[in-house]
């Protein structure tokens, strides 16, 4: 018997594996805080044996160098990865026993990257599942565009290749196991649903029901954005990760907090948009720890500015330096439990803005009212529709484009109120009169505010 046990990223979008038998297991893609890996198998009992990446990683650290040193497994990485530090070299057709009838066979599946591999469990000889990365997901791939621009059309074809390989070499009820695809921008579009087949994937995935042809012109006539801090990802894992570092940042007071501030620095506060838009240190900015802290903050800070959380917990400040050491965001500067009243100097008062509804919108504009609207949705998402007259800049361009948005109390909205609340927040530090919209974009439809292009 084996056991595979998925280890979900939520804020990334990912997941990694812990697969094994009685008494051994691997883990393909690890996340870096190996420490919820290490627990994994305490709890199962069972010994790492190998680490394995499918992989060069592009949208997070991998903890995969400091999970094989720890438990002193083998290090298995794609023979053509361009790494800086020793590990046990993959080619396709190569093999590990994992545990008893166990075994790992590594199958080179380009695509996503030049060296992509993925792995196929074999359990007495038979494919049982297969740990495809970025290659096979459920219902889309990942993408090719992550790597070169000159590589993307080449990789848009192997991926394809790939794919077909999967599904000729493997049978129908073989599980599909992806490590991207549940909210990262490494897929070509997210996932419906947790777990998939080869037979599934067979009947509805674009790469195995297109030609190469009509697949590849799919895949390059609308990319998607990419964000920021995946340029610094690939370079620090192929470099060699340094070991994730988890102790408490220090604390800060009211006036640390200002000082930081004003040196430029940025002061994150991780509450809700509700509670930050009722009351928070002027200067801060909002994004939520239950959101897509990692994915958000990472895409739109300055690459080592210095960052102060704050959240009403320790416990908050926490999980939000966990998730952001997995992009390689480290050591928070500072950090602050509380609320605003604790935050803000005394004598000061805190900042706030008011929130709205799309009908709220509507019913301004009929009163003949005039205010900015501004979209922060990214393109691909503007393309299906938008509010009539909004302004468009995508939430990663904001910070370099606030002398485009005109004077003028902003209203400014994305497709649920997550991104609306970062962009008010922006505004709000450098002293606009901002409104945000936290709704649906479908209440926007209802309304009758958007049109088509």
């Amino acid at each position: 018997m084996f056991f595979v046990e998925s280890l979900k990223q939520e804020g990334l979008g990912n997941r990694s594996y812990l697969v094994g038998g009685r008494g051994f297991a691997a883990v393909v893609d690890p996340p870096r805080d190996i420490d919820q890996v290490i627990t994994a198998a305490a709890r199962r009992g069972v010994r790492i044996a190998y680490v394995l990446e499918t992989h060069l990683h592009n949208d997070y650290v991998s903890g995969g160098l400091h999970l094989a040193h720890v438990t002193g497994a083998r290090y298995l990485v794609p023979a053509d990865a361009p790494v800086a530090f020793a590990r046990t070299p993959v080619v396709d057709g190569d093999t590990v026993t994992v545990d008893e009838s166990l075994v790992l066979r590594a199958l080179a599946t380009p695509g996503h990257t030049p060296h992509h591999t993925s792995y196929v469990l074999e359990e007495g000889g038979r494919g049982v599942a297969a740990f495809t990365g970025g290659s096979l997901l459920i219902g889309s791939v990942g993408r090719p565009d992550l790597v070169e621009p000159r590589l993307t059309a080449r990789l848009a074809r192997a991926q394809h290749a790939s794919a077909h390989r999967l599904a000729d070499e493997l049978d129908d009820d073989v599980q599909v196991l992806p490590t991207h695809g549940f909210g990262s921008f490494c897929s070509s579009a997210q996932a419906e649903g947790e777990t998939t087949t080869i037979g599934a994937e067979r009947k509805t995935n674009d790469v195995l029901t297109k030609d190469v042809d009509g697949f590849v012109g799919d895949m390059l006539a609308e990319p998607e954005d990419v964000p920021a801090y995946y340029a610094h990802m690939g370079p620090v894992n192929a470099a060699g990760p340094a070991p994730v570092d988890l102790t408490p940042p220090q604390p800060a007071d009211a006036e640390q907090i200002a000082a930081r501030l004003a040196a430029g620095e940025w002061v994150v506060d991780l509450r809700n948009r509700v509670a930050f838009a009722h009351g928070h240190a002027s200067g801060a900015f909002n994004f939520e720890g239950e959101g897509k802290l990692a994915t958000y903050l990472a895409w739109l800070i300055p690459w080592g500015k210095p960052v102060t959380l704050l959240a009403e917990t320790s416990e908050q400040v926490a999980d939000a330096q966990r998730e952001l050491a997995r992009v390689g965001i480290d050591r928070p500067a500072a950090a602050a439990t509380g609320g605003p009243d604790r935050w803000v100097r005394e004598g000061e008062e805190p900042a706030s803005f008011p929130r709205a509804r799309f009908a709220d919108l509507a019913a301004l504009r009929e009163r003949g009212d005039q205010v900015v609207v501004l979209d922060v949705r990214r393109d691909s998402e503007r393309a299906n529709g938008f509010v009539d007259g909004s302004l468009h800049v995508p939430i990663h361009e904001l910070r370099g484009r606030l002398a485009e948005v005109p004077p003028g109390v902003v209203w400014v909205h994305c497709a649920g109120g997550m991104r609306a609340a970062i962009a008010a927040s922006l505004l709000d530090a450098v002293g606009r009169d901002v409104v945000a919209v936290d709704d649906g974009f479908e209440a926007a439809e209802e309304a009758g505010l958007t049109r088509t292009p």
